[in-house]
């Protein structure tokens, strides 16, 4: 089959994007909020900058809830019944 494009097309590097909602942006990672979380959130970064709170938040709990153990010691471990 003899084709009309030029030698300096190289086609096989080309993206293909669909449109419509459906799309993708290559290289990115795309989440589909529900509605209601989406009125909350007026963009990406909102989005991020809420999460990154969240991780902060649960990080820090559970920093919080290792400090707070007793400490095991070595003392019960010898005893045998």
């Amino acid at each position: 089959m003899e084709d009309e494009l030029r030698s300096e097309y190289d086609l096989k590097s080309l993206m293909v994007r669909k449109f419509g909602p459906e799309r993708k942006s290559f290289g990115k990672i795309t989440i589909r909020l529900e509605p209601d979380v989406a009125e909350v959130f007026p963009n990406a970064d909102a989005v991020n900058e809420a999460l990154r709170f969240l991780i902060r938040i649960v990080q820090d709990n559970q920093v919080s809830a290792l400090a707070k153990q007793p400490h095991s010691s070595s003392e019960g471990a010898d005893k045998t019944s």
